[in-house]
């Protein structure tokens, strides 16, 4: 019997819509520090940067708004958040209740795979670290973090924890071009040893000390020169 060849190939899957395309990429743009603390963003600049329409963009940014990510400022102006010392021990206190707690739940659910995909996520992260690529390092350790959270099966805690990072996403890029990427905490090995051992306390330990010591070279950053930015 000769098979449809879209059948054989298996089934086609459609490319997301233009709004959430526009959205993603603003999004990761924020989240990767492409945007600096401060910045104006304006509807005009990203339609021309992204090669979309007026009506997608905007609906980007009323959503990066609402999850944190930018913030309005007075004359209908927006711009990614400069954070100030209230706000970092705030999102420090908030990471440090929610993350350990997603590690231990992902260390304890953790189905095949899951280690072996962390694993490449890290040696990635340290090809970055050791070239200093510091867009590559930010891209790579949040998706470790990011894959670790959705193995726990906890999808309140899991967005919430993802908009915390978009909110100091854009200071973790000055943090880096202040510390150098290979100065930059790293408690990575200790987690998946944790996760090897299936030692869930010891995962969520290792990730609250990964979780403080990043936030505390922000602080530092905010101490030396004001608010990242």
């Amino acid at each position: 019997m000769v098979m449809n060849e879209k059948a054989a190939s298996g089934p086609v899957v459609a490319d997301p819509p233009v709004h959430e395309r526009v959205y993603q990429a603003l999004r990761e743009r924020v989240l990767y520090g492409e945007l600096r603390p401060g910045q104006a963003v304006t509807i005009q600049g990203l339609a021309a940067e992204l090669d979309a329409g007026m009506t997608p963009v905007r609906e980007a940014i009323r959503r990066m708004t609402s999850d944190g990510g930018l913030v309005f400022q007075g004359n209908r102006r927006v711009s990614v958040p400069v954070l100030d010392r209230g706000d970092v021990a705030e999102i420090l206190f908030l990471r440090c209740a929610i993350e350990p707690e997603l590690t231990r739940r992902a260390c304890m659910a953790q189905g095949p795979g899951l280690l072996d995909d962390l694993h490449r996520t890290d040696a990635a992260l340290d090809t970055a670290i050791a070239a200093g690529d510091i867009p590559g390092y930010l891209r790579y350790n949040h998706l470790f973090h990011e894959t670790l959270y959705a193995a726990a099966g906890a999808v309140i805690m899991t967005e919430t924890a993802e908009r915390l990072w978009l909110r100091f996403g854009p200071s973790l890029r000055v943090v880096c071009g202040r510390f150098g990427t290979q100065n930059l905490p790293d408690r990575h090995r200790e987690i998946l040893a944790a996760f090897s051992a299936r030692d869930a306390e010891a995962a969520a330990a290792a990730m609250t000390r990964d979780v403080t010591e990043g936030m505390t070279q922000v602080l530092e950053v905010i101490d030396e020169g004001g608010a990242p930015g």
